[in-house]
């Protein structure tokens, strides 16, 4: 693969891990303050999302590694590559599902992103681990929007 084709797919793994590092941020943030009559349930589902997303970041990252380029790893520059935007306020818990719903659709859609990038180079490796993120966020969004109805 030449070093512009494994180029593209580094730089579309750096938006998924950047994704993924913000989407874990504020799924914890919301797991630690979330109230209301829900309570209990989001706080379990919340844990379960982040957990998951702790796992998914490492792998990514691992990936971009791999493929003989440095993951991204601050605060910094997961702020300049993200689509998912950080939580600085404090939601009530409809708000923040909403709102993960809306990311976890984002993140759904970097994946997407990063299986097409990889396809073009016949990376498998890559689009094979776009394509199981891509599964689990389309899983989280519909599990979040059924606390809607």
């Amino acid at each position: 693969m030449s070093d512009k084709k494994k180029q593209a797919v580094v730089d579309a793994l750096s938006t998924l891990l950047a994704d993924s590092y913000t989407l874990y941020l504020k799924t914890h943030n919301y797991h630690w303050n979330v109230t209301g009559p829900m309570f209990t349930t989001l706080h379990t589902l919340f844990e379960t999302q982040y957990t998951e997303l702790a796992l998914a970041v490492d792998e990514v990252a691992e990936r971009i590694r791999s493929l003989g380029a440095y993951a991204p790893g601050s605060y910094t520059a997961f702020q300049k590559l993200a689509t998912v935007q950080e939580e600085t306020g404090r939601p009530d818990a409809k708000r923040m599902i909403k709102l993960l719903v809306a990311d976890q659709e984002r993140v759904s859609a970097t994946a997407r992103r990063v299986i097409e990038a990889a396809e073009a180079v016949r990376d498998q490796a890559t689009a094979d681990l776009a394509t199981r993120r891509l599964d689990v966020h389309e899983k989280h969004a519909w599990m979040l929007r059924s606390h809607l109805e």
